[in-house]
């Protein structure tokens, strides 16, 4: 119910809620008030002043838990970082070995899917989900344009935004490689909400 609440991108009512997971409106509303109580969620009256009661609907606070809803990948970038360190040229390094972690992805997952050739929309639908199991919490805005709502290695990129995004980018880059996504992608298009700054779309022809 949460990731569908996440998903929605609109705030959601009880009855929205209980008929995306199949359960009762009371039950539902029992587990949405929780996740309110929890932080995770933040709920209020939606059309107050109108004729008529006003549904209570909710939508995801700007908590970061630590629980890693969603999900973080800060593992996966301290061993980037170590790997890049133990090199001669720490910087330098970084955004290669993160290109290798991404190209490792993207191989297991073309070796499991066996997809065949792939155009930029199939390439696409293929990134999406396993981006999705990494905590990318990708949006598809249009057929050839991914967005990620979410960086996994968001907050440390504030701390460093040059180097965190260029290693994000040449992960995604290294992922894209290994599923031989060849018409698709990822380049740096910060858009200035806070969502992560890496888009993927069509490979530009040289």
């Amino acid at each position: 119910m949460f990731d569908f609440i996440r998903a929605a991108r609109h705030p959601v009512t009880r009855d929205e809620a209980a008929a995306a997971v199949g359960i009762s409106r009371k039950l539902a509303a029992f587990h949405l008030d929780k996740l309110v109580d929890a932080g995770l969620l933040r709920a209020h009256y939606e059309g107050v002043g109108r004729v008529g009661r006003a549904p209570k609907v909710y939508e995801p606070s700007d908590v970061d838990v630590q629980v890693s809803i969603p999900s973080r990948q800060y593992n996966l970038l301290a061993d980037i970082l170590v790997d890049a360190v133990l090199t001669d040229d720490p910087r330098g390094s970084a955004e290669g070995i993160a290109a290798d972690r991404g190209r490792e992805f993207g191989v297991a997952e073309r070796e499991e899917e066996r997809p065949g050739r792939l155009g930029t929309e199939r390439a696409l639908t293929m990134t999406c989900r396993l981006l999705t199991r990494h905590g990318f919490e990708p949006l598809r805005d249009t057929p050839s344009t991914v967005r990620m709502r979410d960086c996994p290695f968001h907050p440390l990129a504030s701390k460093a935004r040059d180097l965190v995004c260029g290693i994000n980018r040449a992960f995604l880059e290294g992922v894209i490689d290994g599923l031989e996504a060849r018409t698709v992608e990822a380049v740096l298009a910060p858009d200035g909400a806070g969502d992560c700054c890496v888009e993927l779309r069509p490979r530009e022809e040289d």
